[in-house]
């Protein structure tokens, strides 16, 4: 008997507050507007999720990988994304000076 597709439980219910690749992603969409913030990805299939990094990596090459490559709109669009996702994070549990394992 075949399994059914794992989905993404979405951002917001993520483990770590949201604070995993996944996340990323899922931020970094919403800073290069490939999705709207209010999408969360929940119950996305992996494929969905690794389509979106594509798209995502695809962004951030043209700056070279760099916060600091960043349009002044672009960079202050992802300062606000990552500071409420910092703050979600804390407030889940998340310490950012724990590792994985510990």
């Amino acid at each position: 008997m075949k399994k059914p597709d794992q989905r993404y439980v979405g951002i917001h219910k993520d483990q770590l507050g949201g604070m995993t690749d996944t996340g990323k992603i899922i931020r970094d969409a919403w800073v290069f507007g490939l999705i709207p913030e209010s999408e969360t990805c929940e119950g996305w299939l992996a494929a969905g999720i690794e389509e979106l990094w594509r798209k995502v990596d695809a962004e951030w090459e043209k700056y070279g990988f760099r916060v600091g490559a960043l349009p002044e709109d672009l960079r202050q669009r992802y300062l606000r994304i990552q500071e409420a996702a910092v703050q979600r994070a804390r407030a889940a549990g998340w310490d950012p000076e724990l590792g994985d394992d510990d």
